[in-house]
């Protein structure tokens, strides 16, 4: 059963790869193989399990007595309760994102971006991208940015890859912030990194895995975009006047930067923040309409928002976290840091590695399977940690289903995983190890660790 797991990994994993050719959605793939792979495990029972410890622990103190047991009441439960912090925060970001487009909050960037050079506006929102994805984290941005996309380019497949480039930029702002992506913040609150030895480490590493690609781009990349023609509305009546839409944008973009804020404050995690700042837009935005014509309602109401959530893109998420939560409740994550680990040896090599899986299968449990590994022999601020955050967090990008970002903006604008493939993959695996060998010549040249 242990093997058969990775079959059936491989297998749903082309299954999603090749939605468009076998006309099925990704997100049923998705949850197919989620609940393919959990019953596999149960199956196989407990003789399926690398390291079977926890469960002799669990059947001692707990006597439930069953490996189903063990399952369904303690690990299952577990991995849920983590995936659905991020499924939560993904529903509030989106929805506090879709509320600002609504209102036509974004005008107040996109009417200041008045280039339509291609090279010229894909330097701008990467930028724009590297640097907010520091502040909030690399999922929240790139949400913002693709609906900030959708009011500059009117083209799909020019807008996706403008939004491809947007990962790559969301991831790499992500990995030299402490707060800027899931495994930096497990790193930062375990206490393996800190917080201004991170940002000097990783920033010219994490910057380059951006600028090449960008450089290499430009070279070749020419021409202008075609902007969204804005229909009027038909009653000829705005339903937001330009005061609603700044208190919008402002209240909207500031619950998404206090999130991180609301963190350090209080301890709790990031997805009670963005309930917290949806609840307060939702309360100012129905006093703010309630007095509105019905038939405009819909469309500037949370309530309304709701309804046009991509339901399909968070189901694929669950899906997919869910399949990679049951390789790694089976060992199957952990075995593979054990080969590295005696295989390879060499530490930069050995996160090098972990940083192309990391487009494969989701970065967090990689990240944290090596923390566990790795958490007694490593002091604070040692280079494996941060090589770490910045491979876990850039390599994600060389896939689109490698990263939360990724798999967002995938949902979002519905771009199709071998167009990715064909199309961006190559330029973010150059960032990647440009960054990667930038870090090592830093770390051995100047920093000398």
């Amino acid at each position: 059963m242990f093997n058969l797991m990775i079959i059936v990994f491989v297998l749903g994993y082309a299954a999603i790869a090749l939605e468009h050719p076998l006309k099925v959605n990704k997100s049923a793939s998705a949850l197919f193989l989620a609940v393919s792979l959990w019953v596999l495990l149960v199956i196989g029972g407990e003789s399926i399990l690398v390291n079977p410890e926890h469960l002799r622990e669990y059947l001692t103190h707990d006597g439930h007595g069953s490996f189903p047991d063990w399952i369904s009441h303690h690990v299952l439960i577990q991995h849920l309760g983590e995936i659905s912090e991020i499924l939560f925060f993904l529903l509030g970001a989106m929805t506090i994102v879709e509320l600002v487009d609504s209102h036509e909050g974004f005008r107040i960037i996109t009417d200041r971006i008045k280039t339509t050079r291609k090279v010229k506006l894909l330097w701008i929102t990467s930028i724009i991208t590297f640097f907010l994805s520091a502040v909030l984290d690399n999922l929240t941005t790139s949400i913002v940015m693709v609906a900030l996309l959708r009011k500059l380019i009117s083209d799909k497949k020019e807008r996706w890859f403008f939004a491809g480039m947007v990962i790559v930029a969301a991831n790499s702002g992500g990995a030299f912030s402490p707060i800027g992506d899931v495994t930096t913040i497990m790193l930062w609150i375990g206490g393996h990194v800190t917080t201004g030895n991170i940002i000097v480490k990783t920033f010219i590493p994490s910057a380059l895995s951006m600028v090449v690609p960008l450089a290499l781009l430009s070279l070749t990349l020419k021409g202008t975009v075609h902007r969204p023609v804005h229909a009027k509305k038909e009653s000829g009546i705005e339903p937001t006047t330009p005061a609603e839409r700044n208190i919008v944008f402002f209240l909207g973009v500031g619950s998404l930067v206090f999130v991180p804020v609301f963190k350090t404050l209080t301890h709790l995690p990031p997805y009670i923040g963005i309930l917290l700042g949806l609840s307060v837009l939702w309360i100012v935005t129905e006093i703010m309409h309630k007095s509105k014509n019905d038939e405009h309602k819909p469309r500037i109401t949370v309530a309304g928002v709701l309804r046009r959530v991509d339901t399909p893109s968070v189901l694929f998420f669950l899906g997919i976290l869910l399949a990679v939560a049951s390789l790694q409740t089976a060992g199957h994550l952990e075995l593979l840091a054990q080969s590295l680990d005696r295989h390879v040896g060499n530490l930069y090599v050995i996160n090098g590695i972990i940083g192309l899986l990391s487009s494969i299968v989701d970065n967090v449990p990689l990240v944290a399977g090596a923390m566990g590994m790795y958490g007694d022999v490593y002091v604070t601020d040692h280079y494996f940690w941060e090589m770490l955050a910045y491979c876990a967090g850039t390599g994600g990008s060389i896939l689109i289903i490698g990263s939360a970002a990724g798999v967002a903006v995938m949902g979002m604008e519905k771009i199709d995983f071998i167009w990715y493939l064909k199309k961006i993959s190559l330029w973010a695996l150059i960032g990647y190890l440009a960054g990667a060998i930038a870090y090592w010549a830093l770390n051995v040249l100047v920093f000398h660790s």
